[in-house]
């Protein structure tokens, strides 16, 4: 812990200084020498104050989910670690290196919506809509920062367990800018929450982001479907409490999985990664060394949704090895009222919009 708070405390001017260039540019947009386009249909962005782990991508998965069956959704990405350049739509038989994993898993999971890649959504939102003229609705992916489109409701999420309100600046902390940045957003989910719940677990962290009184603050978990093989989604079932798990991840944030299979199996051992990794021959046969060495019979390789998107560039080795990688699929819940509240604060935004 302090070596931690000497590192902040010698990475602060650098903190400083990356401050600065953000509040330029805020302050840009503030005084209208930057301004953000505003297009005359819905646009919903989800995106966080931090790089990353506040589950942007389930919770950008709830509202297909909820929106998708009346009416016609698609979903824009900067498509982060893509190989290509410009505006890509998104098809099923494309590679996480082609256009991005979180993109690429919203295609296999809701084929029916149309997915959009874009470094620069000004751009690509018209592309869309050109596309599919009978679009209705735009959910933008980790644009809260990005602030040339100016989104018609704006979804901040924060980590319980790292709230932007205890966080730094950039690199001694997470947050790509400052901390009143969230005055910005209309609604706040508190993401990733504990599964046990009380009132005074909601009314401490109230106190702790301080939401304005324009700002609704909602409070999420994650629920956990059955595990499947990686290249057969109809092959899997329950998890089982006598398994070892070698569980390999490359997202931000690994604490609240683990937490969650610690429960649930015999003993998980974490090969973990940065972000947004993508795997190479050496770290494939590394995860078979690793599984290999683990001296149980009932062992079993986990991974995640978005780390399957970009494992599955080495089928021919996992397959060839006979590795029994497993998808663990995460989906967002609410506590309380807090999703049903949710649920029609966001109609209320669709059915209320004036172009």
């Amino acid at each position: 812990m302090v070596r931690n708070r000497l590192i902040q405390l010698l990475l602060t001017p650098f903190s400083l200084l990356y401050g600065l260039g953000v509040s330029i540019i805020n302050i840009s947009y503030r005084y209208g020498l930057l301004k953000g386009v505003a297009f005359n249909m819905p646009v919903i962005s989800v995106g966080n104050l931090t790089i990353g782990g506040a589950g942007k991508t389930p919770h950008i998965e709830y509202l297909i989910r909820l929106l998708k069956d009346y009416i016609n959704v698609s979903t824009l990405s900067r498509g982060y670690g893509r190989s290509t350049k410009g505006f890509l739509q998104v098809h099923e038989n494309n590679t996480a290196e082609e256009v991005g994993d979180e993109p690429l898993q919203f295609k296999r999971k809701f084929p029916e919506i149309s997915v959009g890649v874009s470094e620069n959504r000004t751009f690509a939102i018209p592309k869309l809509l050109m596309d599919q003229p009978d679009l209705q609705l735009i959910l933008l992916d980790d644009a809260f920062q990005h602030r040339s489109v100016k989104p018609g409701l704006n979804i901040l999420l924060t980590e319980y367990s790292q709230p932007f309100s205890k966080d730094f600046l950039l690199p001694a902390g997470r947050l790509r800018e400052w901390r009143s940045a969230y005055q910005r957003a209309d609604m706040v989910i508190v993401s990733k929450c504990p599964y046990e719940w009380s009132p005074s677990i909601r009314q401490e962290m109230i106190d702790t982001i301080q939401p304005l009184p324009y700002q609704s603050v909602y409070f999420s978990y994650y629920e956990y479907d059955d595990p499947y093989y990686i290249f057969n989604k109809n092959y899997g079932g329950p998890i089982q409490e006598h398994w070892t798990v070698l569980l390999v991840s490359a997202i931000a944030r690994t604490e609240y999985l683990v937490d969650y299979l610690e429960d649930q199996v015999e003993h998980v051992k974490l090969l973990e990664y940065e972000d947004h990794h993508y795997f190479s021959k050496y770290d494939v046969s590394h995860i078979k060394k690793m599984f290999d060495l683990i001296d149980s019979p009932n062992k079993i390789i986990l991974t995640t949704e978005k780390d399957a998107m970009r494992l599955e560039l080495h089928q021919q080795y996992l397959t060839e090895h006979q590795l029994p990688i497993f998808v663990l699929p995460a989906r967002v819940a609410f506590h309380e009222e807090d999703g049903e509240k949710f649920n029609a604060d966001v109609q209320k935004y669709l059915l209320g919009f004036k172009s």
